[in-house]
């Protein structure tokens, strides 16, 4: 199971009875979290720091153990921080720092200097905090009492970024194809990419998936049809297409797992070899955690990985979409967002159908995808473009709403959502930041683990919201 290390500061001048007292009040602290996030991660306790050797020998524990995803750090005595440059610097993993007590109320009648000696977080975090900052090292913190609900809920949130930052500097990417010809937002610097985000994006040709797809078998079409027809209505009886499409899955999940594989791209330009363009194939691997983006776009794939990983326990539905039409009607303004036919099925209000329709673009035969509306509420649009000197996260607050009307004609399962703080704003917005129309729509994160997410991979962030003025756009959005 994925850890948290938790390393606690002090030193060797207040003596050896001072130095139990921390130690068993970091074990209750430790244990404590532990049991309150369990059903996460493990928190596990470290021996405190006192020394530079000993910063040095945790921080180098911390970066070389697999299963450790993160570090909390707290200073439960002062702790003098130039003994925490050397760890610090070696630490490699993602860091937060709890500014909290062991003692939730003060003890007014008999508080005295070794009490303060004792329990001196104010001082020795701010210590802490300064080195953390001159260093210039990413990390987050969190205030308040270790046992308030609060508190803990903000660690688990580290924790489930963390496991998601673990996951993406193992991701493996495969490209069918490469992107869509003459499009920009959808490209990007691959080796930076890995550099910063540990994303190993690879080209295959259409070729290698083609050779997968012919040595299908019958008996595997067979399993995964039972597997469509468990999951899924069936409202066409073209049941060709449809084992076309379970071809194509069983195909891509062996390629995936021999390739160790967890994020990919096509593109409708390539499908040499192919019949149809991937479709309920493509919808139901989104469905189980891998990441897709179209057109060969490897940071919207890679990036609805990642957020998919981050949001795991949540309620609601994380992946990838696209933007494509408005209903400008004043006062009530709506985005209309869908793809040829690769909506993640994990958005579906109700139980999906697979049809079998015409689709003008790619040339190929009529593919089966799966028909859905979407589930609503509270949401967040999330895109990544490289801006050549760096990438940027932009990160929009959405209401996801109901279809007004039926869309009979509509070949593919769709969303809808409002901007905020309005839809002139918003979209004002997303176009001044450079937003592409490649996304990664969740109902189950918020704007706070993609702020953290930024923060803790040094990722440049702009956010977009109810807080989003019309003077915003000119201080924030401006070319500089």
């Amino acid at each position: 199971m994925s850890k948290l290390y938790f390393i606690v500061g002090s030193q060797d001048l207040y003596g050896e009875e001072t130095l139990k007292e921390v130690a068993a009040d970091s074990q209750k602290m430790a244990s404590f979290l532990n049991e309150q996030l369990s059903d996460t991660v493990k928190v596990e306790l470290l021996p405190t720091v006192i020394t530079s050797d000993s910063c040095i020998e945790q921080c180098r524990r911390a970066s070389n153990d697999d299963d450790c995803v993160g570090v909390i750090t707290w200073m439960h005595t002062f702790s003098p921080a130039k003994m925490w440059i050397k760890g610090l610097q070696q630490l490699t993993k993602p860091l937060l720092h709890l500014h909290t007590q062991a003692n939730e109320k003060l003890p007014y009648a008999t508080i005295d200097m070794d009490f303060m000696n004792l329990n001196q977080a104010a001082h020795g975090d701010r210590e802490y905090g300064f080195i953390l900052s001159r260093l210039n090292i990413p990390h987050e913190v969190v205030v308040g009492f270790y046992r308030h609900k609060d508190t803990v809920d903000q660690i688990r949130r580290f924790a489930e970024v963390a496991k998601a930052i673990d996951y993406s500097k193992h991701l493996r990417v495969a490209m069918f194809g490469n992107n869509m010809r003459d499009v920009a937002v959808t490209d990007g610097d691959r080796v930076e990419s890995q550099i910063r985000y540990g994303w190993e994006v690879n080209y295959y040709a259409i070729g290698d998936l083609v050779k997968q797809i012919s040595q299908v078998t019958e008996e595997e079409v067979n399993r995964k049809m039972a597997e469509y027809d468990q999951k899924y209505e069936r409202k066409t009886q073209n049941l060709d297409a449809v084992k076309e499409q379970a071809k194509y899955e069983v195909a891509m999940e062996k390629f995936f797992e021999r390739k160790g594989i967890g994020a990919f791209t096509d593109t409708f330009q390539d499908l040499y070899g192919l019949k149809q363009l991937p479709g309920l194939s493509v919808q139901n691997l989104m469905g189980k955690g891998i990441g897709f983006g179209p057109e060969g776009d490897y940071k919207t794939s890679a990036l609805s990985a990642v957020l998919m990983k981050m949001s795991e326990g949540r309620k609601g539905a994380t992946g990838f979409i696209e933007d494509y039409t408005y209903d400008l009607t004043p006062g009530k303004e709506l985005e209309l967002a869908a793809h040829m036919l690769e909506v993640p099925v994990q958005f579906a209000a109700t139980k999906p159908v697979i049809d079998v329709i015409p689709l003008s673009i790619g040339g190929k035969e009529d593919p089966a995808r799966l028909i859905f509306d979407s589930q609503t509420g509270d949401a967040i649009q999330v895109t990544m473009a490289d801006m050549g000197t760096h990438f940027r996260l932009i990160c929009a607050d959405i209401v996801m709403v109901k279809q007004p009307e039926a869309m009979p004609k509509l070949p593919t399962a769709r969303l809808m959502w409002k901007l905020k703080p309005d839809f002139k704003t918003g979209a004002a917005a997303w176009l001044y930041a450079g937003g592409g129309h490649h996304s990664v729509i969740s109902l189950s994160l918020t704007r706070k683990d993609i702020v953290m997410f930024a923060r803790l991979t040094g990722t440049e962030l702009i956010t977009i919201g109810n807080d989003t003025t019309e003077a915003d756009l000119q201080k924030f959005f401006m070319p500089k």
